[in-house]
């Protein structure tokens, strides 16, 4: 394995660090809690982030996303198309996002975790350099793409941080 393919394994290892502390003892009622009308929720952050880590990572490495190929669509039973990524996404959406029990979220995102650990354990140093989107300019290449992910992800796990920590305050209150 390449040096930079262990920095970005690290990475990831920390998102899914978060997402696991983000949810510690949640009910599918805190998840699913907005702290106001706009507001995103724990669980659809959570989901959301953890979508876009697999529609991402399974378009780069050319598998089927474990949403579909593992029934994960299926077990979150949501309102949505299974395409759906929680991108453009209304508040009203966000509150669709519920009853779901924190081990669901947990382990959907630890199978995209998983899946993604896989893959990035297979990349060289000139694999980061391939183009994977040309709409864009510059062309959007591996290593822009991989980063773009874990910015995203990492300002998720953040916002759920946050909201976790909004309902632990009103929790003492």
């Amino acid at each position: 394995m390449t040096p930079i393919a262990t920095v970005f394994i690290d990475v990831f290892g920390r998102i899914r660090d978060a997402v696991h502390h983000s949810a510690r003892r949640l009910s599918p009622e805190q998840l699913a809690a907005q702290v106001d009308d706009g507001a995103n929720s724990i669980g659809w952050l959570l989901w959301h982030l953890s979508r876009i880590q697999d529609d991402h990572i399974s378009t780069v490495s050319g598998t089927e996303q474990a949403w579909t190929a593992c029934g994960w669509a299926e077990r979150f039973g949501l309102p949505f198309e299974d395409v759906a990524t929680g991108y453009g996404h209304t508040s009203s959406d966000v509150a669709r996002v519920t009853g779901i029990s924190r081990d669901r979220f947990i382990g959907y995102h630890d199978d995209v975790h998983d899946r993604t650990v896989r893959y990035l354990s297979t990349l060289t140093d000139t694999d980061l350099d391939r183009v994977v989107d040309p709409h864009w300019t510059p062309s959007v290449t591996l290593a822009v793409r991989l980063v773009s992910v874990i910015s995203d992800d990492l300002q998720h796990t953040g916002q759920a941080a946050f909201v976790r920590g909004v309902l632990d305050r009103r929790a003492l209150r």
